[in-house]
């Protein structure tokens, strides 16, 4: 019995195998296009669950369980290839490919894997940016995914990273230093960002140790390039928050990028506590053009107008927190409007020789005018009540305590026009173990700022009893200011190749400008060392950074500005790992970095939800250290997912004010972020991308003293956001609609849930007073759950 048993499990299994053998069975070889074999192709079966990857000698193998079907190949540096197979029976096939190498790829390729081992940089899959679900749909939101930046804020594009404010950032798109607006204050008055996510071909990001090529701040360097298209394309992408339209251009010598959106957030700012009516409209227009005249010169042009108008007519407020034992509640009734504005013009024109193969010089000459303007004339009546936990009939909370009644009145009259003008001469030379890079650069910068704005508080309802003295102010101010600051700066830098397996990259930054009269040198060292494996780096790094003062820094709490301020100085270290490894069932990477910053001469602040309110007149001195760790992978093919920890420490002590060393704003000791995605198993054109955020509370004092002080904190931020998308000309599709094949290379939808656990994350907060002189911090809460729907279409190449 037991014998037989056995025989019919194998005829079972035989049949079975049998019935599994694939119909065709298809060979080759795979060359480029001067006939040398080509390793690690990747060659899939569209539509199968079948792939496989070429040999050393370029031959590879693989099978298809259907007659007809199309063959994909793809390598970096070339371009794919697709070849459809139509058989009548079953069989083998042998089918040789040649590839065409994509030169601009490729130079891209050599470029950064050189770059991304020397400069301490992370590259970033930009291909994530349109998947992932984010309230703000700007750029940043990817950063805030990455080891070493924290957040607290889903509607700002702004970011710390490492313990620094979000001024000690830099930006570079093309070579081209951004700067941002100065008067935004809250979240919601940001509108889209410089940076054009349909029109990226690369970014990297350094969360500290960059190179001296690099600006002179203290925190950060994102380095965002505009660059040539593999072809032309149009891009358009319709939502619920607005759309945009891009299109790409590319001709025989030249190309052209031209970009086109519009973004309104009612939808989201309405489900907010404040009720009214929210008017934010926000468009940028961004063209790239790029011309070769020659093998030796080429001429690049870069233009953008961003415009932002933010209005809202508040009606009325109503705000619960506090705890089980005590539940307060302020309900707040207005009257008036704020108006905010801004514009930003600009452009930059970049003209590059190439003298000798190995050498290429840059001249970059760019122009930048801001207007920003606030008009704030807003009062509000509220009341301040202890409320019983348990709800009457009809579902509404009965007050168990009056705790006062009062109001305030918030007025500004803000107009700050600047302008930047910097002209750059950078150039590269190889030399084959070296690669020496300098740079010369002169910055104007000029700012008119007329400053008129006060805020009243009557935070215990005595206005009648006792007059307008007893109001508290906050930030009182009238005051009109004009400055120019010239600013002066020069690099020198070689990277080194010690040996087959290390690298040394050495660099120094001069920089002098005109406000505070200093000369200011930044020597930096990076050492890059890569075993025999292929499958480790090392890296360690040390430097000096230096933030000359701005505009921005030495304007007071009060518009007086400090026109002594000195520079801000870091000194900072870092040794970290890049490890790869298969695991999991696929390829992972595993980054971890420990650093330290040492800073003898920082500028404190306060934050106040995304505004920096410096305390211009006041001096510290401080240490951050840290560590981050992330690892990531295809957990799904073509899917790429990551999760990140960091742990840090930033304390500053301010010099003279008795109280040692305190918190700085920007003390979040842990932050946790995921960004996962996946595929249907049975539907792989249906994917799922999930990003969670996790960052430990912020330190925060009360305004109502003349000090800073960490003795609050706002709570933790929790954030879940979900995205449910499908490409209906997905490759992994089965069958595409004709219609859509037609005229669509891509024709995705998208379905997005906006913090998905609907917590109530805290900002910032409103202080007030009850009748017995008890302060309280009455938080302004994020965006709660919401649905939001987009639509993105490619469309086909014309011929």
């Amino acid at each position: 019995m037991l014998k037989l048993r056995l025989l019919l499990l194998v005829l079972v299994l035989g049949v079975t195998f049998v019935n599994a053998q694939p119909l065709i069975k298809i060979t080759g070889v795979i060359k480029d296009d001067l006939k040398n074999p080509l390793a690690k192709v990747t060659v899939t079966v569209l539509g199968q669950n079948q792939s496989t990857i070429s040999d050393e000698s370029g031959t590879y193998s693989i099978y298809s369980s259907t007659r007809f079907f199309t063959l994909k190949y793809t390598l970096l540096g070339y371009k794919p290839v697709l070849q459809e197979i139509k058989r009548d029976k079953e069989g083998r096939i042998v089918q040789d490919i040649s590839m065409v190498s994509n030169i601009n790829e490729l130079e891209q390729v050599t470029i950064t894997t050189r770059q991304n081992q020397l400069s301490n940089s992370s590259i970033i899959n930009v291909s994530d940016v349109a998947a992932m679900p984010s309230a703000s749909g700007n750029f940043e939101v990817i950063l805030k995914t990455l080891p070493g930046v924290s957040t607290n804020n889903e509607l700002s594009s702004q970011y710390s990273v490492r313990g620094g404010s979000f001024d000690e950032n830099l930006i570079y798109v093309n070579d081209v230093e951004i700067s941002r607006p100065v008067l935004i204050r809250n979240g919601h008055q940001e509108g889209l960002s410089f940076i054009n996510s349909d029109l990226l071909s690369g970014a990297k990001f350094s969360a500290g140790g960059f190179e001296a090529r690099y600006g002179d701040k203290l925190s950060s360097v994102l380095d965002v390039r505009y660059d040539k298209p593999d072809s032309s394309q149009a891009i358009l992408n319709l939502g619920l928050q607005g759309g945009a339209f891009s299109s790409r251009i590319l001709n025989k010598r030249s190309y052209l990028l031209a970009g086109i959106r519009y973004k309104n957030n009612t939808s989201i700012l309405n489900r907010q506590d404040t009720k009214g009516s929210y008017a934010p409209n926000f468009t940028d227009v961004q063209v790239v053009y790029h011309h070769t005249f020659s093998n030796k010169f080429t001429l690049g042009l870069l233009g953008n107008f961003n415009s932002g108008i933010f209005k809202l007519i508040p009606e009325s407020r109503e705000t619960q927190f506090g705890t089980l034992s005590t539940l307060l509640r302020l309900d707040t009734e207005y009257s008036g409007q704020e108006i905010d504005d801004y514009q930003t013009a600009g452009g930059a024109v970049t003209a590059s020789y190439f003298p000798k193969a190995n050498l290429v010089i840059k001249w970059i000459n760019s122009y930048f005018s801001t207007l920003e303007r606030e008009r704030i004339d807003v009062e509000g009546r509220y009341v301040f009540n202890e409320i019983n936990n348990d709800f009457a009939s009809g579902g509404f909370a009965t007050t168990k305590t009056n705790k006062g009644i009062g109001g305030y009145i918030n007025y500004a009259r803000n107009n700050l026009e600047s302008q930047t003008f910097g002209s750059e001469i950078k150039a590269d030379q190889d030399f084959g173990n070296h690669v020496f890079s300098w740079g010369l650069r002169f910055e104007r910068k000029d700012y008119q700022d007329n400053l008129n704005e006060y805020g009243l508080i009557d935070s215990a309802g005595y206005i009648l009893e006792r007059g307008i003295q007893n109001f508290y102010q906050d930030n009182s101010i009238s005051i009109k200011n004009k400055l120019a600051i010239q600013y002066y700066t020069a690099y020198a830098q070689d990277s080194y190749r010690l040996s087959a397996h290390s690298e040394l990259l050495l660099g120094v930054r001069a920089n002098y400008n005109s406000l505070s009269r200093q000369l200011l040198l930044s020597p930096r060292l990076l050492l890059a060392y890569r075993p025999l494996s292929n499958n480790k780096i090392f890296r360690f790094t040390a430097g000096v950074y230096q933030q000359a003062p701005d505009y921005r820094s030495i304007r007071d709490f009060n518009g007086i500005l400090n026109k002594g301020q000195q520079a801000q100085r870091s000194y900072n270290s870092s040794i970290g790992l890049d490890y790869a490894f298969d695991g999991l069932g696929t390829r992972l990477k595993f980054v971890s970095e420990l650093y330290f910053k040492y800073q003898d001469r920082l500028i404190p602040y306060m934050m106040d939800n995304v505004r920096v309110k410096y305390l211009a007149g006041a001096e510290a001195k401080g240490y951050t250290y840290g560590a981050d760790f992330s690892i990531g992978g295809e957990f799904v093919k073509d899917l790429l997912s990551y999760f990140r920890v960091s742990f840090m420490k930033a304390n500053q002590d301010i010099l003279n004010d008795g109280l040692g060393y305190l918190k700085r704003p920007t003390d979040q000791r842990v932050n946790f972020s995921v960004y996962f995605q996946d595929r249907l198993l049975n539907s792989p054109t249906y994917k799922v991308h999930l990003s969670m955020l996790y960052g430990s509370r912020l330190p925060v004092g009360a305004p109502l003293v003349q000090r800073y002080s960490d003795d609050f904190n706002i709570p933790a931020y929790k954030r879940v956001d979900i995205g449910f998308s499908k490409d209906f000309l997905d490759d992994a599709g089965m069958r595409k609609p004709r219609f859509l094949d037609r005229y669509f290379s891509s024709f995705s939808a998208y379905l997005e849930v906006f913090n998905l656990l609907n917590i109530n994350n805290t900002v910032s907060y409103l202080w007030l007073k009850d009748v017995d002189n008890v302060q309280y911090a009455i938080p302004n809460y994020l965006t709660g759950r919401q649905l939001n729907l987009k639509l993105i279409i490619k469309f086909k190449n014309s011929k």
